[in-house]
């Protein structure tokens, strides 16, 4: 999977169009995996769904990419540690909070890491005006919400702070290795850390056939391949237009949600989906030179 990514881009596509498509393609099977996610988290909670997706997805990526142990170099074992709590972390928080609320607002709670990333990078007045616009569009998707589950925005926000930390964790992985080696080591890392939580609160339930199969499914849409997919966009991409083009998630769960969730969207949230929609094509149109 990984390799072809890297070595069957279209050839006819300039590289940033090509960060672009790698981008549109990890929103779609985020959302796509979130939407699959949905009962089973009904079924043996967030924190079991999350640690069934992170240990699938390091066994899936190891089957494709074989990593060698003997690459793995002292000085990596820092940053490869990091990216594999970050993303146990991220995986363990993002669906407790989808657990207590609907995808589109948990979505664009943790859409506040990627643009804090954006306007912390910053470097031109327009950068600053996407990065703008598209928190206005996180705004208005959650405008007129009452009743919120405050436990779920908690677990939103921290998977927010997670989120940031990954893609800059994921940058800096994607330019020492040239294949997903990295992040095969990062992901065993976090099914260490999240399986024995799972296993912990669920027991033999997380070990049902159709649990385990369930789970299967949501790790390589939700996890395998946009991982692999994110590595190589922001092989192409700074962190802080790679934040900006990503606003499409918010947009992209709330669709999702609508269609396949039956979670209705308002005037108000149908703003911010066309804010943000705006902000990542103009981000797209005009990306700073390397």
């Amino acid at each position: 999977m990984t390799t072809a990514l890297r070595d069957r881009e279209p050839a006819d596509l300039p590289p940033r169009r090509r960060a672009g498509v790698l981008v549109a393609g990890q929103i779609i099977s985020l959302q796509l995996g979130a939407v699959v996610a949905q009962p089973l988290i009904a079924e043996v909670g967030g924190t079991a769904t999350a640690a069934l997706r992170i240990t699938f997805a390091a066994g899936v990526l190891w089957l494709l990419a074989r990593p060698r142990l003997r690459d793995l170099r002292r000085q990596d074992l820092p940053l490869v540690v990091a990216l594999g709590v970050v993303l146990a972390a991220m995986n363990l928080c993002f669906f407790e909070a989808i657990h207590r609320l609907p995808l589109g607002i948990a979505t664009t709670v943790e859409f506040l890491g990627p643009l804090a990333v954006v306007l912390l990078a910053a470097r031109r007045p327009l950068d600053v005006a996407w990065g703008t616009m598209a928190a206005a569009g996180v705004a208005l998707l959650t405008w007129n919400r009452s009743n919120l589950d405050l436990v779920g925005l908690g677990f939103a926000a921290i998977a927010a702070v997670c989120r940031a930390l990954y893609i800059l964790c994921s940058q800096a992985i994607g330019r020492r290795w040239q294949n997903s080696q990295g992040l095969c080591f990062a992901l065993l890392v976090g099914a260490v850390l999240a399986l024995p939580t799972g296993l912990g609160l669920t027991g033999t339930a997380m070990l049902e056939p159709g649990v385990l199969f369930t789970g299967l499914q949501v790790a390589i849409l939700s996890s395998a391949i946009p991982y692999a997919l994110d590595l190589a966009a922001l092989r192409r991409l700074p962190a802080r237009t790679f934040g900006v083009l990503i606003s499409l998630g918010p947009a992209a769960a709330a669709l999702f949600g609508r269609v396949l969730l039956d979670q209705h969207l308002g005037p108000a949230q149908l703003g911010g989906v066309a804010l943000v929609v705006i902000a990542s094509t103009g981000a797209m149109r005009l990306l700073p030179a390397r």
